[in-house]
């Protein structure tokens, strides 16, 4: 006599559509989390109908807005593949990649992942492919949170460095990054007045007020939508690689023009005529924009290109915009503009065009420098040839 008196009940998830068995192999995390991002990869073997095989899974997260922003999975174990998308969707972030365990993943992704449902924002990519990581909560412990953020944030080099990133995560509203920056009886909420903004500019002078030689003084130009703010501050740092006072000066509106004087910088172009398609460039131009990130627009695409370093974030005046080390922008008439904020940027983007598979279909016809940048009112533009735009604003400025 058969007894049913017994149910099997299925727990949790069920594993996506095919995989019958995973065992975690590896995995890494960027250490780009004081940016407000974070490159988390992760790699699986997985059994199929019996059959082995690698599942790998790479995350884009944005600790101030989006959430889990990106989702892109690869399966097999073809490596020219696996750096395509790598680089697509980590490779622009400048950082060291460290190895985690895989709790550790389940306990970043389950923190972002409630970044998601509190901004409201849907998940990204086949959510069943990754849905099992979120089902559990690991319910870390604070020095197991210590633990894993000193894996994900660059080490503190220096005062400057420190200050940057700590307002860089206050005005971002990034609380766990911030609070990890700072001694537990700093004030975070000196600014809550202020919606969640961008750090486009900040800089540091030593407080002649102060007999501590690390206390600090920074004015902070900030982002809100489309409006612009200054905003003072006194800190002191303890020369550990910890802020451990921050007291509230001032905060004012200023015009968008205010704002463009203080982010003014030159900008170094040079323009190529293609004799290819423009519809052909990504196919054509090898490793040139590996690890770029793409913008279409309404006349063309343009690929930013980012340093492969954030030591921009160590200098005494930080500029958001100095992360960036080149851009390309190809016009759907064939024309490729490089651009670059400095002498030494250009320079390397010219040799990395003329070392490319697309060398000798490119031809330089004019190069400029810019006072100040120009690249994106010609993107905003109806224009398709950058010399007629650049025609028309000086017979505009007569």
């Amino acid at each position: 006599m058969t007894d049913n008196r017994f149910t099997v009940i299925k727990g949790g998830i069920d594993l996506p559509p095919s995989i019958d068995k995973r065992d975690f192999v590896n995995a890494y995390a960027t250490d780009t989390r004081l940016m407000g991002v974070l490159g988390l990869s992760i790699h699986w073997e997985i059994e199929k109908s019996g059959i082995t095989d690698d599942f790998y899974q790479f995350f884009y997260l944005d600790a101030e807005e989006y959430a889990i922003e990106n989702y892109i999975s690869v399966y097999g174990n073809s490596p020219k593949e696996i750096h395509k998308v790598e680089n697509t969707l980590i490779g622009g972030l400048g950082g060291k990649k460290n190895e985690l365990t895989e709790r550790e993943c389940r306990i970043i992704l389950t923190e972002f992942a409630g970044l998601n449902k509190k901004y409201e924002k849907s998940f990204p990519g086949k959510y069943d492919e990754y849905a099992f990581l979120l089902e559990c909560e690991p319910q870390p412990d604070p020095r197991e949170i210590n633990s894993l953020m000193k894996k994900i944030c660059t080490p503190i080099e220096n005062d400057y460095q420190l200050i940057h990133y700590f307002l860089m995560r206050m005005f971002g509203k990034d609380m766990t990054a911030a609070r990890f920056l700072a001694a537990e009886n700093v004030d975070l909420e000196l600014f809550n007045d202020i919606p969640p903004a961008s750090l486009c500019k900040n800089t540091i002078d030593a407080d002649a007020s102060s007999e501590s030689p690390g206390a600090y003084i920074c004015e902070s130009l900030i982002e809100i939508d489309i409006t612009y703010m200054v905003a003072v501050s006194k800190i002191e740092v303890d020369g550990r690689g910890t802020v451990v006072n921050f007291e509230r000066v001032s905060a004012f509106k200023v015009t968008p023009a205010e704002a463009a004087l203080q982010l003014a910088r030159p900008e170094f172009m040079t323009i190529y005529t293609l004799l290819f398609d423009a519809s052909e460039f990504e196919m054509r131009c090898g490793s040139l924009i590996d690890e770029a990130m793409t913008t279409s627009y309404e006349t063309g695409k343009m690929y930013m290109m980012f340093n492969k370093h954030n030591n921009h974030v160590k200098s005494r005046i930080f500029l958001l915009s100095e992360d960036v080390s080149g851009l390309l922008y190809i016009s759907e008439t064939g024309q490729m503009l490089a651009v670059s904020y400095s002498l030494h940027g250009i320079h390397t983007l010219e040799s990395n065009i003329r070392k490319s598979p697309i060398a000798g279909s490119a031809f330089p016809i004019a190069k400029y420098e810019f006072k100040e940048p120009i690249l994106y009112d010609f993107l905003q533009s109806d224009f398709y040839d950058f010399n007629d735009f650049l025609e028309f604003i000086r017979d505009d400025d007569h």
